[in-house]
């Protein structure tokens, strides 16, 4: 199909998109998976990047609208909504659908026939790899598309603000000592499993960014408990015994229910914990995923000295490392969780911002440093 597009953002990703794509599907099938995407060619990724821009700006009764669209034919979805007649892919045609379809997990079809793409439905299942856009909000669009054989967070590839374009940097996830949550989301681990902890913790962060409060969540060992040297004494929200209904949901693993209805436990317990993220002060849990205390304050462990560089790192096209004052990395929040993470070398700390960033601090042992992962790219 031919088609050009007024949003010159679009005509500069799409080739990298596409190669993406190409990339992976071709690895997927050389290992044998069968439920596979159909690749778009940079035409069609150009044309429904350039509807979707320009429809993020048409609002409905005052709301701006918020639409997913999956590259898929009707054939292609399991139990899908078909419409009767076909619906030009235009930003009209999304503003207008848009307050139906808002729903998690809810995708609007795009498919193509005679060199047209139009709307053919909507659809909550979509085979892997699936190439999937999500307009979040005015101007800002998420490319992403699904993991093999797993539920959770889809894996983004290129997230446009305006004329901003970051493109995810797969070998982000291939430094040495990059977090576990990292690699779960560059896709650099196993399918998600149930009891599958990376995963967990990703459902945390997005829960976290999303209430919009801003929050610092600590994972600590179960083993040693020297890190409370590092807590301002006493916690006024300690639990006792702790509270244990996420980790019991792991350990069970969901054998003897159904995936959905497991997916909804755990969607509950997970709302659950990081809701406590928005009370002023720093969340608890360990790496059980028990519940330990929350509205902590934290504290530079005595005898130490404290934080002074910290190496940045964001998982983009040019957001190598780069060693930089601590002050520079934000608010007191977190200074402070970069300050734990330095005391306490097997702890991890999350830290969202209200404006929306978030950070993941860690030791690196290679670099003798905190590392703190910018990965709000990687959470849309």
């Amino acid at each position: 199909m031919q088609y050009s597009p007024k949003y010159q953002s679009a005509k500069i990703v799409a080739p990298k998109i596409e190669e993406h794509f190409l990339h992976h599907i071709a690895l997927a099938s050389h290992k044998g998976e069968q439920d596979i995407a159909t690749i778009p060619q940079v035409s069609i990724i150009e044309a429904i990047i350039d509807v979707c821009f320009w429809a993020s700006f048409r609002s409905e009764e005052g709301k701006y609208p918020r639409i997913s669209l999956a590259f898929l034919s009707p054939e292609q979805a399991l139990h899908p909504v078909v419409f009767q007649e076909k619906l030009s892919l235009n930003a009209y045609v999304l503003s207008k659908l848009a307050p139906g379809i808002e729903g998690a997990g809810i995708h609007l079809g795009v498919w193509y026939q005679d060199g047209e793409l139009y709307v053919w439905g909507s659809t909550t299942s979509i085979p892997d790899y699936c190439f999937v856009l999500d307009v979040s909000e005015p101007g800002l669009l998420v490319i992403k598309h699904k993991r093999i054989n797993g539920y959770g967070k889809f894996t983004n590839v290129v997230i446009l603000k305006g004329d901003e374009i970051k493109i995810v940097n797969e070998d982000s996830g291939m430094l040495p000592d990059s977090p576990q949550i990292l690699k779960s989301l560059l896709g650099f681990t196993a399918p998600y499993l149930r009891n599958d902890t990376a995963n967990i913790l990703i459902q945390l962060a997005v829960f976290m960014r999303s209430h919009g409060r801003g929050g610092t969540l600590l994972l600590t060992p179960s083993a040693d408990e020297q890190w409370k040297s590092s807590l301002i004494q006493p916690f006024h929200y300690q639990l006792n015994p702790p509270f244990e209904g996420l980790a019991n949901l792991i350990l069970k693993d969901g054998a003897n229910i159904s995936e959905s209805l497991w997916v909804s436990k755990l969607k509950r317990e997970v709302d659950h914990i990081a809701g406590f993220t928005a009370i002023d002060g720093a969340t608890i849990i360990n790496d059980k995923y028990e519940l330990l205390a929350f509205g902590v304050k934290i504290g530079k462990r005595e005898g130490n000295t404290s934080v002074k560089k910290i190496a940045f790192i964001e998982p983009v096209i040019g957001g190598e490392a780069s060693l930089l004052e601590v002050s520079r990395l934000g608010g007191t929040r977190h200074l402070s969780a970069a300050q734990f993470v330095f005391d306490n070398h097997d702890c991890i700390a999350l830290v969202a911002s209200q404006d929306g960033y978030f950070t993941v601090l860690s030791w690196s042992e290679s670099m003798k440093c905190v590392q703190a992962h910018r990965i709000e790219t990687l959470l849309f």
